[in-house]
């Protein structure tokens, strides 16, 4: 048996979009914080970080060379990509991996944040979920999922926190009552 085959490649690639995905949030959130910004909820993003770790290494380990790539799941997990890279897209100089607020910044409401609140927890949910079912990881995708609900509940309310009187809202972004608030797309 091989130690380096499909499956590994693929992580491989993986990894290395998200060691470019930090790269480019250390570039954001070093413009924004010389911008004024600041950053809110720092004590959770270390809990982040090692599920995105151990979720990987996980993988990896437990992912033989030899192992059947399921091209559906794998072609799902490439449609969750295209979606990730729309948020950053959207997001633009603002997108980070932490939380970090700029009070004059208007809220983001194109691209997919005209129709979902937060567009990336939903992506990042699905991919903690596909990717290991890609290779018939079941284990690894139930634990994932598990490990990833408490910090995206509490990651979500300290960004409604956060985001609460924001310029471009009426009243603020709204309590935590669901993935959306918007009925209807607003008009740009």
């Amino acid at each position: 048996m091989d130690a380096f085959g499909w499956p590994q490649i693929i992580l491989a690639a993986v990894a290395a979009q998200r060691l470019l995905e930090l790269a480019v949030a250390r570039r954001n959130t070093a413009r924004l914080l010389a911008d004024g910004a600041r950053e809110v909820g720092a004590g959770h993003y270390p809990l982040f970080v090692a599920l995105h770790t151990g979720w990987l290494l996980a993988l990896f380990l437990a992912v033989p060379a030899d192992a059947p790539v399921n091209g559906w799941l794998l072609a799902l997990f490439g449609l969750l990509q295209a979606g990730r890279v729309c948020v950053i897209a959207t997001l633009g100089r603002f997108w980070t991996t932490r939380i970090i607020t700029l009070d004059s910044a208007p809220l983001v409401r194109r691209g997919p944040f005209r129709w979902v609140r937060h567009p990336n927890y939903l992506v990042v949910a699905g991919e903690l979920a596909v990717l290991p079912l890609v290779f018939g990881e079941l284990w690894i995708a139930v634990a994932a999922s598990l490990l990833n609900i408490p910090l995206t509940v509490h990651r979500i309310r300290v960004e409604e926190r956060a985001l609460k009187g924001r310029n471009g809202t009426a009243s603020g972004a709204g309590g935590w009552t669901g993935w959306s608030s918007r009925r209807t797309p607003p008009a740009a």
